[in-house]
């Protein structure tokens, strides 16, 4: 059973009925003061790594798998710090944040979609990056809900690491 925290985020765009709901997990692993971020250059997104979990797969084990996927790197899953419960247009998206340390290099598996993207992993300050989720205001309305989620939880985990 997890101890992590349950936060709720409305986003303004937010419908009902709820027709869809996806559940994910999030990596965040900070080193030397940087956390490890996505970054989608042709669209100018970032995000922490992560993404769904597939059928039969733990939460630890999506975590890992996503990170590798994504960013090429290794790492142990440690703790669940934050499950977020994220309402936007008719869908409820469930994060699972965990604290993850880097333990290697290994091969990035991109989608088609992220290839057409321009995924890479980017380490930036932890405060550099609240800075830009910061401006979720400015976003388009499917970024918008996104930034503010990554804002909130690097806000927390900035505490947490105090």
């Amino acid at each position: 059973m997890s101890n992590a925290e349950i936060l709720k985020q409305v986003s303004s765009t937010c419908f009902e009925p709820i027709r869809k709901t996806r559940e994910a997990c999030r990596c965040l692993a900070v080193r030397n003061g940087k956390i490890l971020l996505t970054y989608e250059k042709n669209k100018d997104v970032y995000m922490s790594p992560g993404g769904g979990v597939e059928d039969g797969e733990s939460l630890d084990e999506c975590c890992a798998r996503e990170v590798m996927e994504e960013s090429g790197l290794q790492v142990n899953v440690g703790e669940h710090l934050y499950t977020i419960y994220e309402y936007v247009f008719d869908e409820l998206y469930i994060a699972h944040y965990f604290l993850c340390e880097v333990t290697g290099e290994g091969k990035q598996a991109l989608t088609p979609t992220e290839i057409d993207h321009g995924v890479m992993p980017v380490w930036l300050e932890i405060d550099k990056a609240i800075e830009i989720f910061s401006h979720y205001e400015e976003k388009t309305p499917d970024h918008e809900s996104l930034y503010l989620r990554e804002y909130t939880i690097l806000n927390k985990l900035k505490e947490k690491l105090k």
